[in-house]
């Protein structure tokens, strides 16, 4: 996957809409929070998360992209969710120079609008890389995960396909599927921006 991330942020990069930054640029693990925290340092406009899928059904494939939500759209994406989170703990937004009742206010205000965007950044994915990939059923999916809590962030999970399906495993490996990946997310990321010029 980070492959595709490179892919995708030379590619971004090259469009000159945003300053891209990835959250490591080796293959190492990085604690959820501090991506969260790194993403929220940079005062990022967006956040995606870049993954690859293990499901039990080999027979299973295609891409999803799951938002933030306390209930998840379904057992899979629970089940997903609690995989990645137990690997780390969740970081914050400091309110602490607002009274209290005006900080739950203000938080629960971007909550709700950060999360608005992030279901239609999740929507402009499955849209652009609908035409050029297999989608999973229902592609579309919210959960608790532990990545996408920035309140302030619009934030998007994208699992480009499924690993344990041995057709799927092989395409990601090519980087002519990757490139296509790539190009598919530029054009979400254009797509997100262009509808929502102000932020």
């Amino acid at each position: 996957m980070l492959a595709t991330a490179w892919e995708f942020a030379r590619a971004l990069a090259a469009r000159r809409i945003c300053r891209v930054v990835l959250t490591r640029s080796t293959d190492e693990f990085l604690p959820l929070r501090e991506r969260v925290a790194r993403a929220r340092a940079w005062k990022a406009d967006l956040f995606l998360s870049i993954h690859a899928d293990a499901l039990p059904d080999t027979e299973m494939r295609g891409l999803s992209v799951f938002t933030l939500s306390v209930q998840a759209s379904d057992r899979e994406a629970a089940a997903l969710a609690a995989s990645q989170n137990r690997a780390d703990l969740v970081g914050g937004v400091n309110l602490a120079h607002q009274p209290k009742d005006v900080g739950n206010i203000l938080l629960d205000l971007t909550r709700r609008q950060t999360g608005n965007l992030s279901i239609a950044f999740a929507r402009d994915i499955v849209d652009q890389l609908g035409h050029d990939v297999v989608l999973l059923e229902r592609p579309q999916r919210s959960a608790d995960f532990a990545v996408l809590t920035a309140p302030d962030i619009p934030s998007a999970l994208v699992e480009l396909g499924c690993l344990s399906n041995p057709a799927e495993e092989r395409l990601l490996q090519q980087r002519a599927y990757r490139q296509k990946l790539a190009h598919g997310l530029v054009r979400a990321v254009e797509s997100f921006f262009a509808a929502n010029r102000a932020m």
